[in-house]
């Protein structure tokens, strides 16, 4: 099915413990969506303590997936108010997934953020975030119930406008989408290397792209990966990212005639 020559996109793991155990792990969809909808090779990058050498991940790699997660990203990474009580976090993926995020962007690796990772490469860029969105003024709740089956929470959740003019509105074809919904945090202050590609109804922002980076960057708080290949606008970022990463293993291998088209 795989060209061994496909690009290789790492997707960074979540640390879980499981029966006493501690376990990296990566969601099937996001995998899946790499391998189907990208059309390239999935390579999941564990998150140790201490982290694995950057400049040794990124060189084996052609583009980066940061994945969405039940964690949240900790707020001493942005300088944020301290976390309630209960708050699930995951230090160990913040100490990798923030230096990959900045070092890939710098090389021009192409780089797609998903929901935790959108919120990831904001404030590795120098962003914030709302901890608790549902509860600011005019805000919707993104939240997803838990007591709805999987396919009712990733379900269609609510519009996006998108900017016109922008990365999003020409990969996609659209100035605005349904999209599902599940997170309960967001962007605050945006990366001042950022550009807002796509707002929620109540402003919360959507998706982001960096325009200056010498590679693709786009960044989306909803959920792509669920059923991509159903999807249009879905299965066009995925596309895109694609592309981008069979463009950078070219110039990686040093002969574009080796990467599949």
């Amino acid at each position: 099915m795989y060209d061994p020559l496909f690009p290789v996109i790492g997707i960074p793991a979540c640390t879980r413990a499981i029966e006493g155990h501690p376990f990296n792990i990566v969601g099937e969809k996001y995998i899946a969506a790499v391998a189907e909808a990208a059309r390239c090779l999935p390579l999941l990058i564990p998150s140790l303590d201490p982290p694995l050498p950057v400049d040794a991940v990124l060189g084996t790699l052609d583009g980066l997936l940061f994945t969405g997660s039940p964690s949240n990203v900790h707020p001493a990474r942005y300088q944020g108010e301290a976390s309630r009580p209960g708050t699930l976090h995951d230090e160990q993926r913040d100490a990798t997934t923030l230096p990959l995020i900045a070092a890939a962007i710098a090389r021009g690796m192409p780089v797609f953020a998903i929901c935790r990772g959108h919120q990831e490469l904001n404030v590795a860029l120098g962003g914030s975030l709302f901890q608790h969105v549902q509860e600011l003024p005019g805000r919707l709740d993104h939240r997803a119930p838990d007591d709805q089956p999987i396919e009712v929470k990733y379900g269609p959740a609510h519009e996006v406008a998108v900017t016109p003019g922008g990365l999003f509105e020409r990969l996609t074809g659209e100035r605005g989408f349904t999209v599902n919904s599940l997170h309960g945090q967001a962007i605050d202050r945006l990366a001042p290397t950022l550009r807002i590609e796509a707002m929620a109804p109540d402003g919360t922002v959507e998706a982001v792209t960096a325009p200056d980076a010498p590679g693709l960057v786009i960044s989306v708080q909803w959920h792509p990966e669920w059923k991509a290949l159903d999807n249009p606008v879905s299965m066009r970022l995925f596309e895109a990212f694609g592309a981008a990463a069979r463009q950078y293993a070219a110039q990686r291998k040093g002969n574009g005639a080796h990467v599949a088209a």
